[in-house]
């Protein structure tokens, strides 16, 4: 059982973006009213708003936290074409505006020409790094050398791409073999400028980020992207939300070994799976911890998490609404899977038990953030999949043994948040959580 509790966030225009930070304890929201507005949760799980600021002299689209290790430190980007470092300041201060929010502007990026349209800190393995793409095509990679001087930032690498970037996505995996990569998304609308999804890595030989792969099967414009956690796989799952959602496996290549990608770079990329479900378009997506279920919403005012079961075939298994009142009935009848290129495709989905089913008519952004009792040490936590039904005349496989279980009941929290697009109007952030569980 999950319960929605309605947050008022106060901001005067449309609210673009959401962000928890690592432990999910702390949320950034940011609005066309050009402020950034940072929120505490409380012992009784109350969202009581700490700081809000001005920060840009435009509609500010995006907000990201940078890894806790480095500090409380936030960046933002904006239509003003600039990016800003924030980081909260302990202590008294002698501006009194910066008395109250203790939030400071350490450096503001300055390098592009157009809006800037997503930022990005990258995984913590890499240094505090950030990832900015803009609406002229380019994606420029900072890093601070320092950091205790967050004021100080150097660009390292400034990646072309012949079309406007919408959105980046940096890839978690922090496993030898796998180099630093990022998958750039573009919202270009014009159907011959061919696949709207470029994946980038580093090139230890070079020292350069090159272009390892162009994703054909995506000529839709793309909203969001997102890299699932890698906690051992081989390849790498990527999330693409556009007209629809759809899930995309890129697995190195090895020397020597022959194969038929789809893409001209270096990976066998494989669509596993495609989902029309929303009836509209997707604007959002965002993996769990482990890398197994997947969230997305959409212009339908509905979020879905999807999930693959013991044979690789991806179901929806849950539909959130809204609004956060319960609903009777068949709310998942529209979730299907596509038919497409190495995925098994299912007729309408029936809600399992467990999952709720909310109301609700605005897009809404549904974000799993890691759960703040896991340890630095076991943040894997097994999720049973689901059985499918009926069962197949096969012998079953012996279940997943759990991954490194924790004192909370080898739970997962769950948290929604309002997820407001440039097409959406409404000022409500919603968070949901486990009474029973937690």
């Amino acid at each position: 059982m999950y319960v929605a509790h309605r947050v008022s966030a106060d901001h005067k225009d449309l609210i673009h973006d959401v962000a928890y930070d690592f432990h999910g304890q702390r949320l950034a929201t940011c609005s066309s009213d050009q402020s950034v507005k940072v929120w505490d949760r409380n012992e009784n799980g109350e969202w009581i708003c700490t700081a809000s600021w001005k920060t840009h002299c435009g509609s500010v689209w995006r907000v990201t936290w940078a890894h806790p290790e480095f500090g409380q430190v936030l960046a933002s980007c904006s239509s003003d074409r600039t990016a800003a470092i924030w980081e909260e300041v302990v202590g008294e201060s002698t501006d009194r505006q910066r008395s109250q929010s203790h939030w400071v502007k350490r450096t503001t990026l300055v390098d592009s020409r157009t809006s800037v349209t997503d930022v990005r800190f990258g995984p913590k393995h890499l240094g505090l790094v950030l990832a900015a793409c803009s609406a002229d095509g380019v994606i420029r990679l900072y890093e601070a050398p320092d950091i205790m001087e967050l004021s100080q930032w150097s660009l390292q690498h400034e990646l072309s791409y012949r079309l406007s970037c919408s959105c980046i996505s940096w890839n978690p995996s922090c496993f030898r073999g796998h180099p630093p990569m990022l998958a750039v998304g573009s919202d270009d609308s014009s159907i011959s400028s061919g696949g709207k999804v470029q994946v980038f890595e580093y090139n230890e030989n070079t020292r350069k980020y090159g272009r390892v792969g162009t994703l054909l099967m995506v000529p839709e414009p793309v909203h969001d992207l997102a890299f699932a956690p890698n906690l051992g796989r081989s390849c790498h799952l990527l999330a693409i939300a556009s007209r629809d959602v759809r899930i995309f496996q890129l697995k190195p290549l090895r020397e020597g070994v022959s194969s038929q990608p789809v893409s001209s770079g270096l990976f066998e990329t494989q669509q596993l799976a495609q989902f029309d479900g929303h009836g509209a378009q997707v604007w959002r997506v965002a993996w769990n911890v482990t890398g197994t279920v997947l969230a997305s919403s959409g212009d339908d005012g509905c979020v879905r998490l999807w999930k693959a079961n013991y044979f690789g075939n991806w179901k929806c298994v849950g539909v959130l609404k809204g609004d956060g009142n319960p609903v009777q009935g068949d709310g998942a009848g529209s979730a299907q899977t596509v038919p497409c290129s190495g995925s098994t495709s299912g007729g309408p989905i029936t809600p399992i038990p467990g999952f709720p089913i909310l109301n609700g008519n605005h897009a809404i952004r549904y974000f799993l953030p890691p759960d703040d009792n896991l340890r630095s040490a076991s943040r894997v936590n097994a999720v049973p999949l689901p059985v499918p039904h009926p069962v197949p005349p096969v012998p079953r496989p012996l279940p997943l043994p759990r991954l490194l279980p924790h004192s909370a009941g080898n739970r997962i929290p769950w948290h929604l948040e309002h997820r407001i697009t440039r097409r959406v109007s409404t000022n409500t952030i919603w968070s949901l959580h486990d009474p029973v569980n937690q």
